[in-house]
């Protein structure tokens, strides 16, 4: 059972909240991308380790997901928190994609060709910011270790800025199927503000360009929160979203980390914040339903008949470190500077910077810099907040059989947190299960958070460990 979509007036009411509020939810909290969060993770977890749980992932004949981080960018974009490299000078590239190479048959020895490839995702940084040739070899390199399925899912993120016909022609004649096309906001001063100069023409241009070549399905990045916005400007940015018609769309809340990030510093005092920034994104939420999109949840949206809608639908739908997936059961393994895998029950991160990356991979064809050996309490705390990320349910029976405990008993204090949640109209708490409402889809982080006890812990550390959750 699905929770009804209440008509858009209805939806309208229900969006409405105060300044209290959102005081009292709009706090710092993870985005689950993982559980338990990196924070958790630790250096006793290093490449011995790593190599094991390849080999468990390989005796169990798992799918396999491949994540491959390319981390430059040619300029910086001031709003950006991931982990770039800024450098005009593209002779950094060849280094890198060799040692990216070693890397990748190093893993290879441990994936047989019966397991298949059931994902690709190229991400950065800026992949595109690589030469047609370059992406074109490196493909070919990885389709010679690897076997991928047929219907594999093969994306990449593209800055509209730096790709050109000739970049979408090669990536379409090697199978890349899916595009995510970074947009952000299409008002000038606030373009500006972040250092991110992308007029409408341009990406308009790119994404029919994109339909034109066969691509199956194009999401569009939007970030919510920049300097300067306001909701009336944002909804000009939305109607041309809208116009655009692409099959996914991310409206991304804006990550204010500048403890983390010194330059988003420069533009601090030009940020919408409380019940303006809520109302930027239920102005976007609005005219997306309004459109005919479906909300996923978080930051998320889809059109009806798209693959992530279907999957959450029946309920098959994942979360890994790209976001929202439809491969849930495959297991990742990252590539590159900062990539994460995620293989069986533990997680393995590379170290950040080129030269750490690159001596490890020359000693041991690995370069896991931390990761985590999740525990059986983890599994289990990562199915219930997953499933409520993922399916916006939590049906008690399930997590009961799967694994030998009695739901209320085991997570009766969790229970009675979201007692204030659910007067709060985010949650509903039916004898058999726990399900978010819409107000409680754009929350969700905080439900989950809930279900989370590493998180007391963490709040004792002096310094922010997370963005808000609005």
């Amino acid at each position: 059972m699905t929770l009804a979509h209440p008509s858009l007036p209805e939806m309208r009411d229900e969006l409405r909240v105060g300044e209290e509020f959102l005081a009292k939810y709009n706090r710092p909290g993870p985005r689950y991308t993982s559980y338990p969060t990196a924070p958790v993770w630790n250096d006793s977890f290093g490449p011995a380790d790593h190599e094991k749980v390849l080999e468990e992932a390989e005796a169990a004949k798992t799918p396999v997901s491949l994540y491959m981080h390319i981390p430059f960018c040619e300029s910086l974009c001031l709003f950006c928190a991931c982990n770039v490299i800024i450098q005009k000078d593209k002779s950094v590239a060849p280094p890198y994609l060799d040692v990216l190479k070693r890397e990748l048959q190093h893993i290879s020895r441990n994936v047989s060709k019966n397991r298949p490839v059931v994902q690709f995702h190229w991400g950065g940084g800026t992949p595109t910011y690589l030469t047609p040739e370059q992406i074109e070899d490196l493909f070919g390199f990885t389709r010679e270790h690897f076997h991928f399925a047929s219907d594999s899912e093969i994306g990449i993120e593209v800055d509209p800025r730096v790709t050109s016909r000739e970049h979408l022609e090669t990536l379409r004649k090697l199978g890349f199927n899916r595009l995510s096309m970074g947009i952000q906001d299409f008002q000038p001063d606030v373009q500006k503000a972040v250092h991110r100069i992308q007029p409408f023409e341009m990406t308009r241009d790119l994404l029919f360009a994109a339909r034109e070549l066969g691509f199956d399905s194009i999401n569009v990045d939007l970030i919510y929160g920049l300097p300067f916005q306001t909701p009336d400007t944002f909804a000009h940015t939305v109607d041309q979203i809208i116009g655009l018609a692409p099959d996914r769309i991310a409206l991304f809340s804006y990550a204010h980390v500048p403890w983390l990030k010194k330059q988003q510093g420069s533009f601090a005092a030009h940020l919408p914040e409380g019940m303006e920034k809520f109302e930027i994104f239920r102005t976007g939420l609005l005219k997306f339903l309004a459109a005919g999109y479906l909300y996923i949840g978080m930051d998320h949206f889809a059109k009806p008949g798209d693959e992530l809608a279907i999957s959450q639908q029946n309920r098959t739908l994942h979360r890994n470190f790209q976001g929202y997936t439809t491969k849930a059961g495959a297991d990742l393994y990252g590539m590159g500077i900062t990539a994460i895998s995620g293989i069986q029950g533990a997680y393995a991160q590379n170290y950040r910077d080129i030269p750490s990356w690159e001596k490890a991979v020359a000693e041991r064809g690995l370069a896991t810099m931390r990761g985590y050996q999740l525990s059986e309490e983890d599994r289990l705390r990562r199915a219930v907040i997953s499933r409520l990320l993922c399916h916006t349910v939590v049906i008690k029976d399930e997590i009961s059989r799967e694994f030998g405990i009695d739901f209320d008993d085991y997570f009766a204090e969790e229970l009675r947190r979201l007692d204030a949640p659910r007067q709060d109209g985010l949650v509903l708490l039916e004898r058999g299960e726990i399900r978010a409402t819409w107000l409680g889809r754009i929350f969700i982080r905080n439900l989950a958070m809930v279900f989370d006890p590493y998180l007391e812990k963490q709040q004792l550390i002096a310094k922010p460990l997370f963005s808000k959750t609005l």
